[in-house]
């Protein structure tokens, strides 16, 4: 049973949610869909105008209309709001934006050279840059998987800033500036890394040779995000699509 408390947090927040834009509505929804094919439904319907469709309990769901762009662009701005802190307040939120803005994207028609993808930083970012430059250097496999699990997962490289230790790093955020000699460099963040990966990634497919470091990149660009709903999506409270 639900206490009287919590019957009015719900009925507040669910009367707050719909006077939000489409697109905060929508991520709302999509960060409590876990099932990868729900979502892309969601998407699609959203897409298309949106509407109330029949839940799995048999209640109406109302799913408003909303931009792809405007929803991937809202996961990103959100995104880099918890990825320039330190400390990353939640990783569950942070995973889920991150699949949300990745398959609004994918859903767009241009795909990864879709002009509509080509916002946030212009100058890439050094601590996702240095990591991707050690990824490519390997063979893929087990070494690889690790690596990029680890800082997924906020571990390694993509470590939180504790205490104090911010002031010994230097700051490469949006701007990307250089490490200096005996600073350590911002931890990898998940949003940045798969945002570096695919400007790299478009860069490449923009010119006349792709080959293997675009094999390479894909390879990464898939793990990372299978990474995310392996360990941040669960199988219970589903927003079910019919």
């Amino acid at each position: 049973r639900k206490s009287l408390l919590e019957v009015i947090k719900e009925t507040v927040l669910s009367h707050l949610t719909k006077k939000c834009p489409p697109q905060v509505q929508v991520v709302g929804l999509l960060c409590r869909t876990p099932k990868k094919d729900s979502r892309y439904e969601l998407l699609r319907r959203v897409a298309a105008g949106g509407g109330s469709f029949k839940g799995e309990n048999g209640l109406k769901i109302h799913i408003p209309g909303a931009n792809l762009n405007d929803i991937a662009n809202q996961a990103d701005d959100l995104l880099e709001t918890m990825e320039t802190r330190p400390v990353v307040p939640d990783r569950k939120l942070l995973a889920r934006l991150v699949l949300i803005r990745e398959e609004a994207r994918d859903m767009m028609g241009g795909g990864i050279l879709d002009e509509r993808n080509d916002r946030g930083f212009s100058t890439l970012p050094q601590s996702e840059v240095n990591f991707l430059t050690k990824l490519v250097a390997l063979k893929p496999g087990k070494v690889v998987l690790d690596m990029i699990r680890n800082v997924m997962l906020g571990k390694d490289e993509g470590a939180d800033i504790s205490g104090n230790d911010d002031d010994d790093r230097v700051s490469t955020g949006i701007a990307g500036r250089a490490s200096v000699t005996g600073r350590k460099p911002h931890p990898v963040r998940p949003g940045m890394f798969l945002e570096t990966v695919s400007k790299v990634l478009s860069g490449i497919y923009a010119g006349s040779d792709s080959g293997i470091t675009a094999q390479h990149l894909e390879w990464v660009n898939s793990f990372s995000l299978y990474q995310f709903h392996k360990h941040f999506y669960f199988q219970n409270h589903v927003l079910p699509v019919h």
